[in-house]
């Protein structure tokens, strides 16, 4: 049976890159991405875009394109009366976690959010939402759903938040993917908010040096593209209710990433170890994938050094166009 599918947040990272991989395996489905859109304004504490969906992520995309704001309810309102969904991906979010206002994020992400599950359960809409590594902080790792969840940011408490509304709502097609630090294709756009892998792709290719705090040793599980829009995929196809940890199941340190990266571009940087300006850190993150692997079939493909050799020839294109 062919499905109606939104995915809110779809001209960003994620967003597209699931619009593409089902455009690709599912030809017969509608598929509507709705999407804020970069409007040049930015975070006066970051300096990082306010809305990163970029037309550019979208290019070879056939399928429906809303320009809508997830916290206006009028646009809500009007995707409602315009559709009927059968698959909503969630992934539309503020996603910078050095954002300070609270009341901005909490709108944002959780406000919308209970709207987003309201329209999924009137519309009998399987809901697949993302969630965050965040909402661990600096707890002991490998981190596991129902323990640890401690975050230090107002980002990483929204996610929680969200994953708890689910708990409290009366309907059952809802499953959040906590994502842990997605890497890949599509991500240039985020620009100094991608992820830590393109940051230093890109200092080893321009520079020959790269910076790295204290002494590079802080170990994170990163999860490359690939894995995490197959997680959304198998998470429609088997919406068994829960939160699940969407990772690689293996950290990782900043100097391997560092080593993998030079092996692939056949460069031999200089590392450079500086103090960590930022307050707050997560210094150790490791998805515990046990649930996952066993109530949506989730195993990812891909290890650290397979996923950068994919990525590595769109990295240097990035560089070169620059």
């Amino acid at each position: 049976m062919k499905k109606s599918i939104l995915i809110t947040g779809g001209a960003g990272f994620i967003g597209s890159s699931l619009a593409h991989q089902i455009q690709s395996r599912f030809g017969g489905y509608r598929i509507v991405v709705f999407d804020k859109f970069r409007d040049g304004t930015k975070f006066r504490t970051s300096g990082n875009q306010r809305a990163l969906g970029h037309f550019k992520n979208l290019i070879g995309f056939r399928g429906d394109v809303i320009v809508g704001d997830l916290q206006n309810l009028e646009d809500l309102e009007k995707l409602e009366k315009r559709y009927n969904f059968d698959v909503i991906f969630h992934q539309g979010a503020i996603s910078d976690t050095t954002v300070i206002d609270q009341n901005m994020v909490l709108d944002a992400n959780l406000n919308s959010f209970h709207k987003i599950l309201d329209i999924s359960k009137r519309m009998d809409a399987t809901l697949v939402y993302a969630s965050s590594a965040g909402v661990y902080g600096n707890s002991p790792a490998p981190n596991r759903v129902g323990f640890g969840e401690i975050p230090e940011n107002v980002y990483g408490f929204s996610k929680l938040m969200m994953d708890r509304a689910v708990e409290n709502f009366d309907y059952d097609k809802v499953v959040g993917l906590r994502y842990f630090n997605v890497y890949g294709e599509r991500e240039e756009f985020k620009e100094s908010a991608a992820s830590m892998i393109f940051q230093l792709s890109q200092q080893i290719l321009k520079e020959r040096k790269v910076r790295l705090f204290k002494h590079g040793e802080q170990k994170r599980d990163f999860v490359y593209i690939s894995d995490v829009i197959k997680a959304n995929i198998l998470a429609m196809e088997n919406p068994n209710r829960g939160v699940y940890n969407i990772g690689s199941g293996e950290a990782r340190t900043f100097n391997e990433v560092v080593r993998i990266l030079s092996d692939n571009f056949r460069v031999e940087p200089e590392i450079e170890y500086i103090d960590n300006p930022h307050s707050f850190y997560q210094n150790y993150t490791e998805a515990d994938i046990q649930s996952a692997k066993a109530n949506i079939g989730y195993r990812p493909r891909y290890s650290l050094e397979k996923g950068i050799k994919q990525y590595a020839l769109r990295l240097r294109e990035v560089f070169e166009n620059r």
